[in-house]
Parts: C-alpha cells; sequence; structure tokens
C-alpha cells in the first residue's frame, strides 16, 4: 500500500476525510515554498499537491496561472521542484506529496529520469493533466514499481467507459474535477457532484477527492459529505495574492486550519 492509500485508508477508518490542499512550487517565492508546505501540514492537510509551474495550462484558471507566471519569473522548474520536495522530507517523511502538472516538462526530462528522480526527492504521487489514461499505462506501471501513485482527473463530461479506464490503472486516489471549466470557475452544485460520485465508485476502487470551486470550509464540508477528500487550490492563492508576504505562511496555516475544523465538526 502507498503512502497516499495508507493516509487515506486511516482518515476513512476514523470516519474523517481527506484535506488536500494545492499550491503553485515557487510562488510567491521559491524560498516561501518549504515553508508553505509545513504550514499546510500544521494546519491540518493530509496531502499536498504541489503545482508544476507551466507556461501554458490547459486546466487553470486565472488565480493559478499567475502564480504559475510568477514562479516562472523567478526561474522554478521541475528540478527545481524537486529539490523544494527533497527540503520538505528533511523534517517531514510522513504527509503525501503529489506533484501536479502538465506533460511537457516530464516529457522533456524523459519519463524514466523523472520517475526516477521523483522517487528519490520524497514524491509520492504525480497528477499530469495531460496525460490521458490511454497512453499512460507504462508510465503508470513505472510510477507504482518506483513507489509512486498516478493520479487521474475525471470530469462531470467523462464517460463511463472512461471512468472505467482510469479505474484500471489509477491509484492513490482519483480527482473528480467538479466543474466544466477551469480551476476557481463557477460555483459548486453539490446534487451533481453527490449524482456523479456513485457512477465513478462502480469502476473505481481507489478513493475519489473533489476539487474546483472549494472556497472555504462551508463548500468543503458540503462536497466532503459526497466524497473522500477535497482539494482547495485558487482559494489559497488568492489568500497569498492579498496577504503581506511576511504574514503569508500564518495566513494560509489559519486558513487551511479553518477549512480542517470544518470538515471535522
Amino acid at each position: 500500500m502507498s503512502k497516499i492509500q495508507s493516509v487515506l485508508a486511516a482518515l476513512a477508518a476514523e470516519q474523517r476525510k481527506g484535506l488536500i490542499p494545492f499550491i503553485t512550487a515557487g510562488d510567491p517565492a521559491p524560498d516561501m515554498t518549504v515553508p508553505l508546505m509545513h504550514a499546510l501540514v500544521e494546519g491540518g492537510a493530509d496531502i499536498i499537491e504541489l503545482g508544476v509551474p507551466f507556461s501554458d495550462p490547459m486546466a487553470d484558471g486565472p488565480v493559478i496561472q499567475r502564480a504559475s507566471e510568477r514562479a516562472l519569473q523567478f526561474g522554478v522548474g521541475l528540478r527545481d521542484v524537486l529539490q523544494f520536495v527533497r527540503e520538505f522530507r528533511v523534517n517531514n517523511q510522513k504527509t503525501p506529496v503529489v506533484l501536479m502538472g502538465y506533460a511537457n516538462p516530464i516529457e522533456r526530462m524523459g519519463q524514466q529520469v523523472f520517475i526516477e528522480a521523483a522517487a528519490e526527492a520524497g514524491v509520492d504521487g504525480v497528477l499530469v493533466v495531460d496525460y490521458p489514461p490511454e497512453e499512460c499505462e507504462e508510465f503508470a506501471k513505472s510510477m507504482q514499481q518506483h513507489g509512486m501513485d498516478t493520479i487521474f482527473l475525471l470530469a462531470p463530461t467523462s464517460t463511463e467507459e472512461r471512468i472505467a479506464l482510469v479505474g484500471k490503472i489509477a491509484s492513490g486516489y482519483v480527482y473528480y474535477v467538479s466543474l466544466k471549466g477551469v480551476t476557481g470557475s463557477g460555483s459548486l452544485d453539490l446534487s451533481a457532484v453527490a449524482e456523479m460520485i456513485p457512477k465513478i465508485k462502480r469502476h473505481v476502487q481507489v478513493p475519489v477527492g473533489v476539487g474546483f470551486g472549494i472556497r472555504d470550509g462551508q463548500t468543503a464540508r458540503a462536497i466532503a459529505s459526497v466524497s473522500d477528500a477535497v482539494v482547495i487550490g485558487s482559494r489559497i492563492i488568492q489568500e497569498l495574492e492579498t496577504t503581506p508576504r511576511d504574514q503569508a505562511v500564518n495566513a494560509v496555516k489559519t486558513f487551511i486550519s479553518g477549512v480542517r475544523e470544518a470538515l471535522d465538526e
């Protein structure tokens, strides 16, 4: 059982829901990434999704796009992101870290080189937005051989055939995108999410995390009532954008603590 699966299984045994916050590596500055990761854990995060900055994202809305642009201005690339994970692991061996990003940086490094480097750095899973399940069975197999999970996205438009295909090769958890659109857009339709989760669970054996559109403790708690975990990203980036840099780490910790409290009520 992978580290991600162990964490989510332990939460399920306690009848608690997973909290998976997202930040972009290198935003708002490279030297803040590792302190922010620790702050997320102190606030109650169970798993961290760490965004790999990319110039042409297709799933990220304006907020996360701006975070990527800021990180890229600092020259933060995939190798820097792996170094952040190494530094995080000096003081935290326990919390799973999932890299979330796009195929281009991985392809440029080379899949196998990336997999070995990620395992060495202490990465636990990878979500590559533009790696369709039909084309990355070998990637997912090699990831598992190195003790890491490959996480896939499902959406309101996913067909039963696509859900079944993801169910065959997904590990760790699947990320259900609750909205038709990009991150940070639209408003949640809880009834639509509640209707979709059982359809996913008919084919998918791993836990289902839901993201896109979760803004606060209240929406997180509502989504958690029908899912195994909640993913929250754009709202954290907005917190970083509107808070003075010297207060940002504490602000993020406080925000996540509020979401954690709402989930545990």
